[in-house]
């Protein structure tokens, strides 16, 4: 694969089905490097047995649902201004119905149950800011005055001025007369947006709110106070009255839990996907995400907290009869469980799979899935089995790389799980050492960019998930807490040799190392250790603990979490702290925008590297955050893939 070839890299959204099973929608997104942005449609498949067709014709159609009577397709369009806003179409196709005119766009979305209505989320910005005052540029707005301890996210940026609320809006007939705007009149400063019906806030205050679900004429969702003194990561779910505004409270705080999704069965129990954090509210490492019930009998756990890790970026459930559908992380897969109430669980989709999202209907599932070849295909789970409905991994010009799994014994024993990607020819080749981010995240077996473009270029690329990674038990997760740089070091290095000493195709005098977030952290820390390797590339890194603290977006707890509080355990794991101890050629990668590893982490230890007399190279992304490689304006992604070869040619050649 070539850096360019990222054109051909297809995701596939989260999909819905209609309540008969008789077709499904979803939509596709992939990266342009001509128009520099994502784009992707709307798609709709005729099941069991129908060939998948292209529903909309929009830049970047998105998040498709379906109405309770299967005849219209609400989905989301950026308009005009880039700001996503809620459109609607028959569910056979035509012309689609612009509904919403939010001003800072539309998030996450539903029908009501009798398809009248949608209700969704956005972002309300305070007056004055935002564009909200025609001609005021943001540099010439008040100033923000902050009190809370968190002001910023990355991927938002500021918060407090912005929070996020429920509202719901009549869902137009695509078959009726288009809305017209208005002409101005003498006296009218406002626009007036061409939309059938204006949208009705129903939430209010400083507290932002995320997830819905909706029934009987409320909507359950998942409320966030920015906390005034130290963090704290319970969460608390409300019901509200779609009509009169009524909240109640449904989870309190005390419930210790940190919640990311939500859904009402049938019956009217609340399930949850969440995680216990403690009674510090903040012991967010490895946790045991996993599925709860609110019903009669109060909260309760589904199932033991170490059977399944249901934590995955995008995890989601959905209902289906008495039953839940969760996504169960596991030794690099993502698999789809059906869980029932008394915690019983049977597998929908494993295998070599990494679920991304799923929807059912009677005894049909369907679900995104990425594969070894694909990072997204749809599949349709019928009657126990499992029949992928599509190829896009086939449309591009990516030809997938046998990938070799293995598991390596370390020096202290313990298991090392991960794979290797080897060119062509006996070699010996030069040979890149990968580390992912998180800590609390994991390699997969999907296809993955970073992996193919390197071989392709002639490296042999190792990864693995050594301890702190997610996907093998709260235990390994939790093995790193307030010890990063031992046991993990130890595992990625003992699985770099293990593979070194059994494959004669790779040559161990020749080695680099390179990783991002975490995987910074780790490659920072390692070269500090070690001087084995060829050169180092340390991308958008956690390198300095302190200074984390006060600019980091997670930072009122992160740092405090994974490496404790007393200073001399600090300094005892921060790259910052022994950078004088770099000897290795080292490019550091960062971006403008990053409000997770702030740029400050970058500069820093760049300039450091600089002073001692390491030869080291920065390059900084501009308008860029934390997810450069995954969403990072494309061409922007074969920039630094560019950037990326370009090292390695000149400090591990291939010849």
């Amino acid at each position: 694969m070539r850096a360019a070839d990222i054109e051909s890299l297809i995701t596939v959204g989260r999909p819905d089905i209609s309540r008969d099973g008789s077709f499904a929608v979803y939509a596709t997104s992939r990266p342009d490097i001509r128009a520099n942005r994502y784009v992707g449609q709307v798609w709709r498949v005729d099941l069991p047995d129908g060939r998948p067709r292209r529903l909309t014709r929009g830049v970047a159609d998105a998040a498709p649902l379906i109405s309770p009577d299967g005849s219209r397709v609400l989905f989301r369009r950026p308009d005009a201004r880039g700001r996503g806003q809620l459109f609607v179409m028959r569910a056979t196709g035509g012309e689609a119905v612009q509904i919403t005119d939010e001003p800072l766009g539309v998030g996450d979305h539903a029908w009501t149950p009798d398809g009248v209505r949608a209700v969704f989320l956005a972002r309300v910005p305070e007056p004055g800011r935002y564009g909200t005052v025609a001609g005021l540029e943001p540099a010439a707005e008040a100033p923000r005055r902050v009190t809370g301890i968190r002001w910023h996210a990355n991927g938002v940026g500021y918060i407090a001025d912005r929070p996020s609320h429920v509202f719901v809006v009549p869902v137009a007939d695509p078959d009726e007369e288009p809305a017209y705007p208005a002409a101005p009149r003498m006296g009218e400063s406002e626009e007036s947006p061409a939309v059938p019906a204006p949208s009705r806030r129903v939430t209010f205050g400083d507290e932002s709110h995320s997830a819905l679900a909706v029934h009987e004429g409320r909507v359950f969702t998942v409320v966030d106070a920015i906390e005034s003194a130290r963090r704290d990561l319970r969460s608390r779910v409300v019901a509200v009255g779609l009509d009169d505004g009524d909240a109640s409270e449904v989870v309190a705080a005390d419930a210790r839990l940190t919640i990311s999704d939500l859904a009402v069965c049938g019956d009217g129990t609340l399930a949850l996907l969440a995680a216990d954090v403690g009674e510090t509210g903040v012991d967010f490492v490895a946790p045991a995400t996993g599925l709860f019930l609110v019903g009669a009998d109060g909260l309760r756990r589904v199932h033991d907290a170490d059977r399944f890790d249901l934590g995955e970026a995008g995890s989601h459930l959905t209902v289906v009869g008495d039953d839940l559908l969760v996504q169960n992380r596991t030794r690099g897969r993502v698999h789809l469980l059906r869980v029932a109430r008394d915690g019983t669980a049977s597998a929908v989709l494993d295998g070599d799979v990494e679920v991304s999202g799923h929807a059912a209907s009677g005894t049909r599932v369907v679900a995104a899935a990425a594969t070894p070849g694909s990072l997204g295909e749809l599949f349709l789970m019928d009657g126990g089995e499992a029949r992928c409905l599509t190829h896009h991994g086939e449309a591009g010009a990516i030809a997938p790389l046998p990938i070799a799994e293995h598991e390596i014994t370390g020096r202290d024993g313990y298991p090392i799980h991960g794979w290797s990607a080897i060119p062509d020819g006996e070699g010996p080749h030069p040979v890149i050492l990968q580390i992912h981010g998180g800590p609390y995240a994991a390699y997969g077996i999907h296809l993955f960019d970073e992996t193919q473009v390197l071989v392709d270029a002639g490296y042999a690329v190792v990864y693995c998930n050594p301890r702190g990674s997610a996907g093998y038990g709260s235990a390994h997760g939790r093995s790193i807490r307030q010890a990063m740089g031992t046991v993990d070091m130890a595992d990625v290095l003992d699985f770099l040799d293990g593979l070194l000493a059994a494959d004669p195709r790779l040559d161990g005098d020749r080695v680099g190392i390179m990783g991002g977030s975490y995987g910074g952290y780790l490659t920072a820390w390692t070269i500090a250790h070690e001087e084995r390797f060829a050169a180092a590339i340390v991308e958008r890194g956690f390198l300095d603990p302190v200074s984390f603290q006060g600019t980091s977006d997670i930072g009122t707890f992160f740092g405090d979490e994974y490496v404790g509080t007393d200073p001399e355990a600090i300094a005892a794991q921060s790259p910052m702290a022994v950078v004088d101890r770099v000897t290795t050629p080292t490019l550091v990668i960062h971006s403008e925008a990053d409000y997770r590893c702030p740029l400050e982490q970058a500069t820093r230890y760049y300039s450091a590297l600089k002073r001692q007399g390491v030869e080291t190279e920065m390059l900084i992304f501009p308008g860029e955050d934390h997810e450069l490689t995954r969403a990072g304006q494309p061409r922007h992604r074969v920039e630094r893939f560019d950037a990326v070869l370009d090292w390695w040619a000149r400090h591990l050649p291939i010849g």
